[in-house]
């Protein structure tokens, strides 16, 4: 405390002989702030109002707004230390305005810190605590050490005062520290005795008398008589030069032309230091531009090695993405005929043992057709060519009419399937009805498969809400053969079916989890899985769904579900197919409901159709050899805008339904497809 006064009284010996007032007014600041932390003799606001407010008449001539600011804490912490609550709190807000204004981040750390203080000493010890932590990392050019210890011994103090001792004992370590390598006595002391202290609380009575121990050490060390004598003496010394220079202070103001000349001397001083300053900083700036150059150069290297990473990636992904939809394009051909050919003999009356093989070789032709559809969704997924659409729809139907689709699938496994819906769902809400109703087909039927002689519970309830949106959460639970720990980290990879054994009995592609993770992801959600090996599993997404204004909700009406009795009309209908057997397998499927039909092998003789003959619809194929279905629509299009156009195709990764709806087609039907979803497209156009 002596050295700091001592080197006080230096500091104003060189302020006054370079005429620094900025420097003299640090000095005060200094000499106070030493006042407010004074714990050897009684606090003495007036003495400290004195220092502060030379300060602020220096700072003010010269115009230093942060030394303003400093001055405005000073001030607080003097209030504080007063018990005058209310002015400390506006000292504070003073000097908050002028940090921000200067956007002075280390100022403002300290004025966390100091702000600290203040709560501390109310016993607001949450605030306190907030922010002392906050004011980490404190920086200051003239004792960052000495303010980075007091904070955490305020810390210390705090956590010590709502007995959270762990927190306390670790702070006040940390001053102790910082306190030993730079000699700090006072942190010293009050941290020993705060870790002594919580040590005590957590009944290490060792390490509590320890502590003890060195508190009493240091407590002599520093008010013995001979410490205290010479710090009263700093103390008087500082004063009496405080009262002197004020006096000389007055008295140089007559003598302006002693004054000229020492600002004269000063100004050479600092012309040849600033000339010293820039020659360095031009040597400096010259050495970084250099080394900014080679990091430039580097940093292009490495980048156009990451652009070539890049496309090459992408180049692969495309080519991937490319190849599959080519399979799976060129599988549903054949496919198309395997399932309509199956379709066909079964409603031939064929004997008993000639339905088993039929139906065995329809439901690997379902299961082959899953497959491919699987791969296809991944596929677009990946390639982002799936968007979310929009439109009204009843929750409580879709899930219902998903529940209803696999009720054959329960039977088989003897499983009951439970539905819960929260009755505060509305009928309409606003969402993608096609995407929500995969990701339920894949995780209930998922769930049913592997569940025997179980339960497997859907629940939808809603989480939050307000005028415009609810917050559904989907809980698809089953009490089934579970998922190990090991395997939960990777089911949503694709083909991943926890293991061979599983998937050898169970069957599957694997994929499903895939597309529900992918499409969520889309609809901005993300799935929880929550299981236990031989005790079930538990699927958990959150969906946010607009509500429908009450205009809009009462006008919806559902689609109407009545069909057209095709037979009872003889449609007339130009089919449009390059595949001989195709061509046989639809002719055969149309036959059925007393239609008749010309065939057309490519896109041009189906232009040429079209234009002599009028027909009730048209069923485009639109991978073609020469001119494509679409571009034959087109062409079509332009002297027939009236009959209804269908596109049948084996769809791909680029084919869309809204790009085909904008060609000029009525409605899209995939291959191979069941021809009592085809019966009903058709019924649907032609009402």
């Amino acid at each position: 405390m002596n050295d700091a006064l001592q080197k006080l009284t230096v500091i104003l010996d060189l302020s006054d002989s370079i005429q620094d007032q900025k420097s003299k007014a640090r000095a005060y600041m200094l000499r106070a702030e030493i006042g407010i932390e004074e714990n050897y003799n009684s606090f003495n606001p007036t003495e400290i109002e004195s220092y502060l407010r030379r300060a602020k008449q220096i700072q003010e001539e010269i115009n230093d707004s942060l030394g303003l600011g400093y001055n405005h804490v000073l001030r607080a912490l003097t209030a504080t230390r007063n018990t005058s609550y209310s002015n400390a709190d506006k000292h504070f807000s003073d000097a908050e305005v002028v940090f921000d204004k200067y956007h002075s981040t280390d100022d403002i750390n300290k004025l966390k810190y100091y702000r600290g203080l203040f709560y501390l000493s109310q016993g607001i010890n949450s605030r306190a605590i907030e922010r002392f932590e906050n004011s980490l990392p404190i920086n200051d050019p003239y004792q960052p050490n000495y303010l980075r210890a007091k904070v955490h011994l305020n810390l210390a103090k705090a956590y010590r005062n709502i007995k959270e001792y762990a927190n306390a004992k670790l702070n006040a370590e940390t001053a102790l520290k910082i306190a030993n390598s730079y000699g700090f006595p006072i942190i010293k002391l009050q941290s020993s005795k705060i870790i002594s202290d919580t040590y005590a609380a957590l009944d290490d009575v060792k390490s509590a008398y320890k502590y003890q121990s060195l508190y009493l050490k240091v407590k002599d060390s520093i008010y013995n008589q001979a410490s205290i004598q010479s710090v009263a003496e700093a103390n008087a010394s500082f004063d009496n030069e405080f009262q002197k220079r004020h006096i000389l202070e007055l008295e140089r103001q007559y003598d302006d032309s002693t004054q000229k000349g020492k600002r004269n001397k000063l100004t050479s001083i600092l012309s040849s230091a600033l000339l010293i300053i820039i020659s360095l900083l031009t040597i400096s700036l010259y050495r970084n531009n250099q080394i900014k150059v080679k990091t430039n150069n580097l940093l292009l290297k490495k980048n156009s090695e990451l652009q070539l990473a890049k496309d090459n990636a992408e180049k692969a992904m495309k080519a991937k993405a490319q190849f599959l939809s080519t399979v799976t394009h060129e599988l549903r051909t054949p496919l198309y005929a395997v399932t309509g050919l199956t379709h066909l003999l079964l409603e031939e009356n064929p004997s008993e043992s000639q339905k088993e093989h039929l139906k065995s070789l329809k439901f690997s032709g379902d299961y082959l057709l899953t497959f491919i559809n699987d791969i296809l969704q991944v596929n677009k997924i990946e390639a982002r060519k799936l968007a979310v659409e929009k439109a009204p729809l009843n929750l409580k139907k879709i899930l219902n009419d998903v529940v209803n689709s696999l009720t054959q699938t329960s039977k088989e496994n003897n499983n009951k399937i439970v539905l819960n819906i929260d009755k505060g769902i509305p009928e309409k809400l606003v969402g993608d009805y096609l995407k929500m109703s995969q990701v339920f087909i894949n995780l209930i039927s998922n769930a049913l498969k592997f569940t025997k002689n179980g339960v497997v519970e859907i629940s939808a309830k809603i989480l939050e809400e307000d005028e415009t949106q609810q917050h559904i959460q989907f809980e698809i639970k089953d009490n089934g053969i579970g998922i190990s720990q090991a395997m939960q980290e990777n089911i949503f990879d694709s083909f991943s079916q926890g293991s061979v054994q599983i998937n050898r009995k169970y069957g599957g592609t694997g994929l499903g989890l895939t597309i529900v993770k992918s499409l969520l992801e889309l609809l901005e959600s993300d799935i929880q899985l929550e299981s236990k090996l031989g005790e079930g599993s538990t699927f958990r997404f959150p969906l946010i769904l607009e509500k429908l204004e009450p205009e809009t909700a009462n006008t919806t009406e559902a689609p109407n579900e009545e069909k057209t009795d095709l037979k009872n009309r003889k449609f007339k209908v130009l089919l449009v197919e390059d595949n001989k057997i195709n061509q046989v397998i639809t002719k055969k499927i149309i036959a059925k409901q007393n239609m008749t039909c010309d065939i057309a092998d490519d896109g041009y003789q189906a232009i040429d159709y079209a234009r002599s003959n009028r027909y009730d619809f048209i069923l485009m194929d639109i991978h073609m050899p020469g001119i494509s279905g679409v571009e034959a629509t087109k062409e079509i299009r332009k002297f027939d805008v009236s009959t209804p156009i269908i596109a049948l195709t084996a769809i791909s990764l680029d084919d869309n339904k809204g790009d085909f709806l904008k060609d000029g087609f009525n409605e899209v039907i995939s291959k191979p497809f069941d021809p009592e979803i085809f019966y009903k497209k058709i019924s649907n156009i032609l009402t």
